[in-house]
């Protein structure tokens, strides 16, 4: 199939825009989105360079998003640069698995895989959040002995090793080797992700729109509903 000069142009354009920007609403560069959303040619060609960069081009409703794949670690991050901003410093897998839980773990509580929209609240306390936190590793050591965490492919004593290793700080401690700083750490880097509005002084979490299109379109089918349902420990999720 050939291509015009016009279309090959525009596509580049709209490729640069969201590789600057990460994502493409239609109320702020409406030229780019419209070439996008009415030219069948200029979407293949952006995808196409979606493919060749290891992204993959999304649009969910009058948003196009520019999504890396999880093998890309130039657009992306790799599991040691997300160790490093996440955990505290010397950490270990123990930490690294348990910060991939606490996210998990705050995606479940606001969306539930069900009806027209998987969101089931707008917004929730951080203290909340780490009850929750607390409360799914010790439903999950209780229902995977440690003799059964390699067959389940996810080891809880170890995750609750390494969250009962960081002190609690009641005063709101932002260090990153208490459970305050943890979440806080967390929270402030799905924030300049663009995935949650942490409101600091209110200790409140909300999602954004771009998360919750995301989650509507991508991650919660059925069955990865189940994957994560399964990962926290749900004993009454059935194939």
């Amino acid at each position: 199939m050939g291509y015009e000069k016009e279309e090959i142009h525009q596509s580049q354009e709209v490729f640069y825009y969201l590789l600057e920007h990460h994502e493409l609403c239609e109320e702020k560069a409406q030229i780019l989105y419209r070439a996008y959303a009415e030219q069948e040619a200029v979407q293949n060609l952006v995808k196409s360079q979606g493919e060749i960069a290891l992204c993959n081009i999304e649009r969910y409703g009058n948003v196009i998003y520019l999504i890396p794949k999880e093998e890309n670690h130039f657009l992306g991050f790799t599991k040691p640069q997300l160790k490093n901003a996440l955990c505290k410093s010397n950490a270990t897998d123990k930490d690294y698995y348990l910060s991939q839980f606490a996210i998990l773990t705050l995606l479940v509580e606001f969306y539930d895989g069900q009806g027209s929209s998987s969101k089931s609240r707008e917004y929730m306390r951080v203290g909340e959040l780490q009850n929750c936190i607390s409360l799914r590793l010790k439903e999950g050591v209780q229902q995977v002995p440690p003799e059964e965490e390699e067959q389940a492919g996810i080891a809880f004593s170890n995750m609750m090793e390494a969250y009962e290793a960081l002190r609690s700080d009641e005063k709101g401690s932002r260090a990153k080797t208490t459970k305050e700083g943890f979440l806080h750490n967390i929270l402030v880097f799905l924030q300049k992700q663009g995935l949650v509005e942490y409101v600091e002084q209110d200790e409140m979490i909300k999602t954004t729109r771009k998360l919750d299109s995301f989650m509507d379109w991508n991650l919660l089918n059925q069955n990865n509903y189940r994957r994560i349902l399964k990962v926290l420990g749900e004993s009454d999720i059935t194939e």
